[in-house]
């Protein structure tokens, strides 16, 4: 295994695959240095000269420029490397990518219907999914308990221990899920809660919903209903708590009946172009958009292939790398749709008088990542090659198949919950760093390296660490896309499901009163 990875021929700079001492004679790309430091692993090393101002050059694109002269052998970093990004931009549409990506696609589509490759054996096309009367697929059929306001927590905790005696076998999980808002909100903040909390309703995991209300809240439960719309008989109750004597008592009540609802849905098999994968990442590091990412990039282009969903979200990390995404655009309204979605965000940031560059985290420099231009160049890999099709608003479900990209901030809790409202049955989470936390959705973790994967084994679900030791894409890609069908298909639990997935997160922009 090489000591040094190189991942574009354009680049002037390598990633450490293991530490490096001072004095190290290495290769890359024909190139050959000798290092003049020692080099953490995941960071990077200088494979030519850099002048003071001249780019640093990774995935083939500028990640910053050099703040000092850099030679060949310096270990390349945030004491060396600024980020080149600045304030809004006028983009162009440019669709060549588009048209290759759409080629590339109904390549792979054809390819999968008529299985030309003989030699190759074709990925699963079914899993074993719960067919609801919308249309949707559950990957999980559980009852779910979602409040409108943060002063009931409590009891719908309550009422959720009280109904662990009506699971059944078709009934994967009761939970109640808990967040701290629906009350003293206004304008984005009211409307952002109500929305995500009736997507909610929607997702396609959960079998029947309790809401539960308080009576008093500014998120009040008629509102809610008429956000929720039509939903089959019997899928959803709601209970206002203010108007019960023992409201504990008749929330139970109700969960007998939504459970014994719940409980006529039965796994039978359904085609992959039913499932909807939510893409995210986390604790990012340098070895992230080597290995993790690219798989996922990898699954997201056979699903999409195949007529399933992938959806891309973390807009403050598409930032110095929208243009790859961009060109991409199904076409120029999408486009369009794209071109706001980058500069909104932006304006978001600067309504408050930060910085559009102020990522990347602590934990991401550690792990080796530079400038939010290295962190969004690895990022964005997660979404493959296919055409953008859609981009959503936060709060809005997905409507089209293919790729899409919907407006979340990269924080994890809120882009892996904006997921779940979207429409995400499941969640692939990247990370170099490790993270524990859940969402209302199975949440698959994915190890960029090996020392994370057999570290922390209690956290992560897959070791793309391996494709550093010679492993090829396309073996490690088909291992992880049966995973997802058997964690879908309820043969496997994401390691997250056997954690706490009771809180909600929820955007919040503005004024709490």
């Amino acid at each position: 295994m090489a000591k040094i990875f190189k991942i574009h021929p354009r680049d002037n700079v390598a990633v450490a695959v293991s530490a490096l001492a001072k004095g190290e004679v290495l290769q890359a790309g024909g190139v050959t240095i000798t290092t003049r430091t020692a080099i953490p692993a995941g960071h990077k090393v200088a494979l030519a000269p850099i002048a003071t101002g001249q780019p640093v050059l990774k995935y083939g694109f500028p990640i910053g420029n050099a703040t000092t002269d850099i030679a060949a052998g310096d270990w390349v970093h945030t004491h060396n490397v600024h980020s080149r990004l600045g304030n809004l931009l006028e983009y162009k549409y440019e669709p060549v990518a588009a048209i290759k990506a759409a080629a590339g696609q109904a390549a792979a589509k054809n390819a999968v219907e008529s299985g030309a490759d003989q030699t190759v054996v074709p990925l699963p096309d079914t899993f074993l999914g719960y067919a609801r009367e919308d249309g949707s697929v559950g990957i999980r059929n559980e009852v779910w308990i979602i409040p409108t306001v943060g002063c009931v927590n409590a009891i719908a905790r309550t009422i959720e221990q009280q109904s662990q005696k009506f699971l059944t076998k078709n009934i994967d999980g009761i939970f109640a899920y808990s967040h701290p808002y629906g009350c003293s909100q206004l304008g984005d903040d009211h409307q952002h809660t109500r929305t995500v909390l009736s997507d909610l309703v929607h997702n396609p995991n959960a079998g029947a919903v309790l809401v539960l209300g308080l009576g008093c809240e500014n998120n009040q439960i008629a509102q809610l209903q008429e956000a929720i719309g039509s939903m089959p008989a019997g899928k959803v109750q709601f209970l206002i708590c203010q108007e019960q004597q023992d409201e504990i008592g008749a929330g139970v009540a109700l969960m007998e009946k939504l459970c014994h609802y719940a409980a006529q849905f039965t796994r039978t098999p359904q085609n992959v172009s039913q499932l909807v994968l939510g893409l995210k990442c986390g604790g990012s590091d340098g070895f992230s958009g080597i290995t993790a990412n690219p798989l996922l990039g990898w699954v997201a282009d056979k699903l999409t292939a195949a007529g399933g969903t992938a959806i891309l979200t973390e807009v403050p990390e598409m930032f110095g790398a929208e243009t790859l995404l961009m060109n991409r655009c199904r076409d120029r309204a999408t486009f369009t749709k794209t071109v706001n979605l980058i500069n909104n965000f932006k304006k978001y940031f600067q309504s408050y008088g930060e910085k559009i560059d102020e990522n990347p985290s602590p934990g991401n420099k550690a792990g080796g990542i530079t400038t939010l231009e290295d962190k969004s160049l690895g990022c964005v890999q997660k979404g493959g090659s296919a055409v953008v099709e859609d981009v959503l608003s936060y709060g809005e479900r997905v409507q089209r198949h293919g790729l899409v990209l919907l407006e979340a901030p990269g924080n994890d809790l809120v882009a892996a919950n904006a997921e779940a409202a979207a429409g995400a049955q499941l969640v692939l989470f990247t990370t170099g760093r490790g993270t524990p936390f859940a969402c209302p959705v199975p949440t698959l973790k994915i190890a960029s390296n090996t020392r994370l994967a057999t570290f922390k084994k209690h956290w992560i679900d897959f070791n793309a660490g391996v494709l550093l030791e010679d492993q090829d894409m396309d073996t490690v890609g088909r291992e992880f896309y049966q995973l997802i069908i058997d964690v879908a298909s309820g043969k496997k639990q994401a390691k997250s499901e056997q954690l706490d997935k009771h809180e909600l997160a929820i955007f919040k922009t503005g004024v709490t009163l």
